[in-house]
């Protein structure tokens, strides 16, 4: 997917003007601030409407229908991808988990320059985290392998939580491993940004018991 292409989907997605130049101050944001720390790989730096942008928005195409949107958790936030880029397409309360102080720190800056109401972070690992509710959404960018996910989150999912998991082009073997350790409800959706990358999209994952 090319940088037209990225901007030409979330139009045709319906993304509204104001929402889109709130996008484009999250770009700039973004990009001055990955001069300072290393928010994102240099190498996509000419390409983080698709790389980034579109690559988080694409997760809300896969959000089951619920009757109101409720909490949402992104573990590993970073510089705010998917969490960030979710807040600002939809009405999902985001919880952005993010335990490096100087991205946390970015985190609280992009927020507060948007004025994300519905944004919360949570700067400390996910494992020692605790909230009022389950999640209905667990996502997780470029975070750990799937089982590693699951372990940490398990303690927030219950049996409703959807997990939308982005995996790049070896996410079969990391399903495959994941898979002898846990077990639930897994299907996979081709990601719209690149044909060799993928959405792990799983409900229900428990642990299998041990023999």
């Amino acid at each position: 997917m090319t940088e037209d292409e990225a901007r030409d989907w979330l139009i045709q997605k319906g993304v509204s003007r104001e929402t889109y130049a709130r996008l484009e101050t999250y770009v700039e944001l973004l990009l001055e601030e990955a001069d300072r720390q290393n928010l994102i790989s240099a190498s996509t730096r000419d390409s983080v409407w698709a790389r980034h942008i579109v690559d988080s928005a694409q997760l809300l195409d896969w959000v089951p229908e619920m009757e109101s949107a409720k909490l949402w958790i992104d573990i590993g936030s970073g510089a705010g991808l998917p969490g960030l880029v979710v807040a600002l397409l939809s009405d999902w309360n985001v919880a952005l988990v993010e335990s490096r102080r100087k991205r946390v720190d970015f985190l609280h800056k992009v927020s507060c320059h948007l004025q994300l109401d519905n944004v919360s972070i949570m700067g400390s690992r996910v494992e020692v985290l605790s909230f009022s509710e389950s999640a209905s959404i667990i996502s997780a960018r470029a975070y750990a392998p799937l089982s590693k996910i699951f372990e940490t989150t398990s303690h927030v999912a219950g049996s409703e939580t959807f997990w939308l998991l982005p995996k790049g082009k070896s996410w079969q073997s990391d399903l495959d491993a994941a898979s002898r350790e846990w077990k639930g409800s897994f299907h996979v959706e081709q990601s719209v940004t690149d044909s060799e990358s993928a959405i792990i999209v799983a409900q229900g994952v428990k642990r299998r018991s041990k023999r």
